[in-house]
Protein backbone atom coordinates (compact mmCIF):
# COMPACT_ATOMS: atom_id res chain seq x y z
CA UNK A 1 0.00 0.00 0.00
CA UNK A 2 2.79 2.43 0.84
CA UNK A 3 4.46 1.68 -2.51
CA UNK A 4 1.24 2.64 -4.26
CA UNK A 5 1.19 6.03 -2.52
CA UNK A 6 4.72 6.78 -3.64
CA UNK A 7 3.76 6.09 -7.24
CA UNK A 8 0.74 8.34 -6.95
CA UNK A 9 2.87 11.14 -5.53
CA UNK A 10 5.73 10.62 -8.00
CA UNK A 11 3.49 10.64 -11.05
CA UNK A 12 2.08 14.18 -10.62
CA UNK A 13 5.56 15.50 -9.83
CA UNK A 14 6.95 13.79 -12.93
CA UNK A 15 4.06 15.12 -14.99
CA UNK A 16 4.67 18.67 -13.72
CA UNK A 17 8.36 18.41 -14.59
CA UNK A 18 7.49 17.12 -18.06
CA UNK A 19 5.09 20.01 -18.64
CA UNK A 20 7.61 22.61 -17.44
CA UNK A 21 10.34 21.21 -19.71
CA UNK A 22 7.96 21.04 -22.66
CA UNK A 23 6.88 24.66 -22.19
CA UNK A 24 10.54 25.75 -22.11
CA UNK A 25 11.25 23.93 -25.37
CA UNK A 26 8.13 25.40 -27.02
CA UNK A 27 9.04 28.92 -25.89
CA UNK A 28 12.55 28.52 -27.33
CA UNK A 29 11.09 27.32 -30.64
CA UNK A 30 8.67 30.27 -30.84
CA UNK A 31 11.31 32.96 -30.40
CA UNK A 32 13.04 33.89 -33.66
CA UNK A 33 16.72 33.04 -34.01
CA UNK A 34 18.96 36.02 -33.44
CA UNK A 35 22.56 37.21 -33.41
CA UNK A 36 23.96 39.32 -30.61
CA UNK A 37 26.54 42.01 -31.39
CA UNK A 38 28.18 42.97 -28.12
CA UNK A 39 31.42 43.97 -26.43
CA UNK A 40 33.33 47.14 -27.33
CA UNK A 41 30.49 48.63 -29.39
CA UNK A 42 28.61 51.92 -29.05
CA UNK A 43 25.25 50.24 -29.63
CA UNK A 44 24.80 46.55 -28.65
CA UNK A 45 22.42 44.83 -31.07
CA UNK A 46 20.28 41.74 -31.30
CA UNK A 47 19.40 41.05 -34.92
CA UNK A 48 16.89 38.59 -36.38
CA UNK A 49 16.50 37.44 -39.98
CA UNK A 50 13.77 40.08 -40.39
CA UNK A 51 16.23 42.77 -39.27
CA UNK A 52 18.87 41.54 -41.73
CA UNK A 53 16.30 41.46 -44.54
CA UNK A 54 15.87 45.25 -44.15
CA UNK A 55 19.61 45.92 -44.56
CA UNK A 56 21.54 46.21 -47.86
CA UNK A 57 21.83 42.70 -49.28
CA UNK A 58 24.85 41.01 -50.84
CA UNK A 59 25.78 37.53 -52.03
CA UNK A 60 28.82 35.32 -52.50
CA UNK A 61 29.37 32.08 -54.34
CA UNK A 62 31.49 29.35 -52.76
CA UNK A 63 32.60 25.92 -53.88
CA UNK A 64 33.35 23.17 -51.38
CA UNK A 65 34.05 19.56 -52.36
CA UNK A 66 32.69 20.29 -55.84
CA UNK A 67 29.41 21.68 -54.49
CA UNK A 68 28.60 25.29 -55.39
CA UNK A 69 26.55 27.37 -52.93
CA UNK A 70 25.28 30.92 -53.28
CA UNK A 71 24.94 32.58 -49.88
CA UNK A 72 22.96 35.78 -49.40
CA UNK A 73 22.98 38.12 -46.44
CA UNK A 74 24.59 41.34 -45.25
CA UNK A 75 28.26 42.31 -45.30
CA UNK A 76 29.61 41.98 -41.79
CA UNK A 77 31.06 45.52 -41.89
CA UNK A 78 27.48 46.85 -42.39
CA UNK A 79 26.33 45.09 -39.22
CA UNK A 80 29.35 46.34 -37.28
CA UNK A 81 28.68 49.87 -38.55
CA UNK A 82 25.14 49.70 -37.09
CA UNK A 83 26.70 48.75 -33.76
CA UNK A 84 28.97 51.81 -33.91
CA UNK A 85 32.24 49.94 -34.42
CA UNK A 86 35.05 52.19 -35.78
CA UNK A 87 35.58 51.90 -39.54
CA UNK A 88 37.29 53.83 -42.31
CA UNK A 89 38.99 57.02 -41.08
CA UNK A 90 38.04 56.33 -37.45
CA UNK A 91 39.73 52.90 -37.46
CA UNK A 92 43.09 53.93 -36.02
CA UNK A 93 45.00 53.89 -32.74
CA UNK A 94 43.52 51.58 -30.10
CA UNK A 95 40.74 50.51 -32.46
CA UNK A 96 43.36 48.83 -34.70
CA UNK A 97 44.12 46.47 -31.81
CA UNK A 98 40.53 45.20 -31.81
CA UNK A 99 39.02 42.03 -33.14
CA UNK A 100 35.66 40.33 -33.60
CA UNK A 101 35.15 37.00 -31.87
CA UNK A 102 32.46 35.07 -33.74
CA UNK A 103 30.78 32.24 -31.85
CA UNK A 104 28.49 29.46 -32.98
CA UNK A 105 25.79 27.74 -30.97
CA UNK A 106 28.04 24.68 -30.71
CA UNK A 107 30.85 26.71 -29.10
CA UNK A 108 32.98 26.93 -32.28
CA UNK A 109 34.82 30.26 -32.45
CA UNK A 110 36.73 32.28 -35.04
CA UNK A 111 38.54 35.62 -34.88
CA UNK A 112 38.68 38.48 -37.40
CA UNK A 113 40.65 41.69 -36.86
CA UNK A 114 38.61 44.87 -37.31
CA UNK A 115 40.96 46.00 -40.09
CA UNK A 116 40.37 42.85 -42.14
CA UNK A 117 36.61 43.44 -41.93
CA UNK A 118 36.82 47.04 -43.17
CA UNK A 119 36.63 47.44 -46.97
CA UNK A 120 38.60 50.71 -46.60
CA UNK A 121 41.56 48.59 -45.40
CA UNK A 122 41.40 45.39 -47.41
CA UNK A 123 39.37 43.81 -50.20
CA UNK A 124 38.17 40.81 -48.21
CA UNK A 125 34.49 41.08 -47.38
CA UNK A 126 32.89 38.65 -44.94
CA UNK A 127 29.19 37.88 -45.35
CA UNK A 128 26.71 37.35 -42.53
CA UNK A 129 24.47 34.93 -44.42
CA UNK A 130 20.88 33.96 -43.72
CA UNK A 131 20.12 32.09 -46.97
CA UNK A 132 21.85 29.48 -49.11
CA UNK A 133 20.71 28.85 -52.68
CA UNK A 134 17.68 31.09 -52.05
CA UNK A 135 16.48 29.08 -49.03
CA UNK A 136 16.70 30.22 -45.39
CA UNK A 137 19.50 28.54 -43.49
CA UNK A 138 18.16 25.99 -41.02
CA UNK A 139 18.83 22.72 -39.26
CA UNK A 140 22.43 21.69 -38.58
CA UNK A 141 23.67 24.80 -40.41
CA UNK A 142 21.85 27.08 -37.96
CA UNK A 143 19.90 30.17 -38.96
CA UNK A 144 22.98 32.34 -39.58
CA UNK A 145 26.46 31.75 -40.95
CA UNK A 146 29.60 33.79 -41.48
CA UNK A 147 31.02 33.19 -44.94
CA UNK A 148 34.67 34.09 -45.55
CA UNK A 149 34.91 33.36 -49.30
CA UNK A 150 38.59 34.29 -49.68
CA UNK A 151 39.82 32.11 -46.80
CA UNK A 152 41.44 29.11 -48.48
CA UNK A 153 40.50 26.39 -45.97
CA UNK A 154 37.10 27.91 -45.09
CA UNK A 155 37.55 27.19 -41.38
CA UNK A 156 36.30 30.66 -40.42
CA UNK A 157 33.05 30.22 -42.38
CA UNK A 158 31.28 29.65 -39.11
CA UNK A 159 27.87 27.96 -39.08
CA UNK A 160 25.22 28.26 -36.32
CA UNK A 161 26.35 31.84 -35.63
CA UNK A 162 24.79 33.31 -32.47
CA UNK A 163 27.18 36.00 -31.23
CA UNK A 164 29.70 38.56 -32.45
CA UNK A 165 31.77 40.15 -29.72
CA UNK A 166 34.03 43.11 -30.45
CA UNK A 167 37.10 42.93 -28.21
CA UNK A 168 39.68 45.69 -27.76
CA UNK A 169 43.09 44.43 -26.67
CA UNK A 170 44.61 46.22 -23.73
CA UNK A 171 48.31 46.82 -23.26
Amino acid sequence: MEGRRQKTIACPIGLCLCLILSLGVLAAQDSPASIQIAGAVKQPLTLTAADLAKMPRASVKTTSHGLETVYEGVWLHEVLNRAGVPQGESLRGKALASYVLAEGQDGYQAVFSLAELDPAFIDNQILLADTANRKPLAGAQGRFRLVAPKDKPGARSLRMLTRLEVVQLRK
